[in-house]
């Protein structure tokens, strides 16, 4: 497959996954997952490291990603129309080697107009993932509360005018204008938000927190995590790659919160009787300057690797 769209960190994603010391001596079938296809260049770089006896199962809700993905003849390589949230339902506990998540939103998404994720290109109001189910941001616009819209916008886009942005929704509602387009929803935004962050388009936190909202990002992001944790076999890695904020909280507190055992105070336990934590922390990774200069969309990305201890306790 040529002009596969080159996906942020994307040689020290996999260089993470295959670098674990499990990989190494491996004897058995190495099985691995990539929960977030996208346009496959993850996947492709995993089958090129991997050997012939290795699998690789992909997840993605996107349909266009499905179509790309079922172009790849590979027999190691299988793809699977869902979201990462549920692998758990596609494969056992303690089978997987490695699992990655490269989150948010590829360029591919934002530059086709008609998938309604860009403030810049004008197209339909959609906005979802999977155009096989739900509603698009368009309908839900024109249904929700007041108070709705604005505790999504400041919740999911961390934006401080958001009361403004529903009410300016709400009134263009009421005279039979309801947003139905990517740019009728960016100006009605930029006519409210009256100050923005240098070179920032106002209507950048408004899309983001409708498309998080709509595509149940940050619950699927919650669910997939547990489910990777409960899928890694004992010195399998979780990669995962994150673009703002509220993704990154999440990976990071998880991480954390699984990296370290809880003993109620003053039990008399010495160190090497605790239990033993579910992962180890490895590292955490940003673009390198020559990556941000050939792709200014990667200045926000954040890999974080962990790796599932032996004879851990999930």
């Amino acid at each position: 497959m040529n002009n596969i769209h080159r996906p942020v960190l994307l040689a020290e994603a996999v260089t993470a996954l295959i670098d674990a010391p499990l990989l190494q001596d491996q004897v058995h079938k190495i099985v691995m997952i990539d929960g977030t296809f996208g346009r496959g260049g993850h996947s492709q770089l995993l089958l090129s490291k991997l050997d012939s006896n290795a699998r690789l199962i992909a997840f993605d809700k996107d349909l266009d990603a499905i179509a790309v993905a079922k172009k790849i003849i590979d027999p190691r390589f299988s793809i699977i129309h869902s979201s990462f949230a549920q692998m758990n339902q596609y494969a056992e506990p303690e089978s997987i080697d490695g699992i990655l998540l490269d989150l948010g939103i590829s360029s591919p998404q934002v530059d086709e107009a008609h998938r309604g994720f860009s403030f810049r290109r004008d197209g339909p109001l959609d906005m979802r993932m999977n155009t096989d189910q739900g509603i698009t941001a368009a309908e839900w616009l024109e249904q929700a509360p007041q108070e709705e819209i604005t505790k999504v916008i400041k919740a999911y886009g961390e934006e401080r005018f958001a009361s403004q942005i529903a009410k300016a929704i709400v009134a263009k509602r009421e005279e039979g204008l309801s947003p139905k387009t990517t740019l009728q929803l960016a100006n009605l935004v930029a006519s409210v938000v009256r100050t923005r962050e240098p070179g920032q388009d106002p209507a950048t936190r408004t899309f983001q927190a409708l498309r998080i909202f709509i595509n149940r990002e940050l619950e699927d992001l919650e669910q997939g995590l547990k489910a990777a944790l409960s899928l890694l076999k004992p010195g399998g890695r979780l990669v995962v790659i994150s673009f703002h904020s509220l993704e990154d909280r999440i990976v990071k507190q998880f991480l954390q919160a699984h990296a370290k055992v809880e003993v109620p105070r003053g039990l008399p336990v010495r160190e090497k009787d605790l239990p033993q934590s579910a992962l180890e922390i490895i590292g955490r990774v940003r673009p390198s300057k020559e990556e941000l200069e050939e792709n200014p969309r990667a200045r926000s990305a954040i890999m974080r690797v962990a790796e599932k201890r032996m004879g851990a306790l999930a």
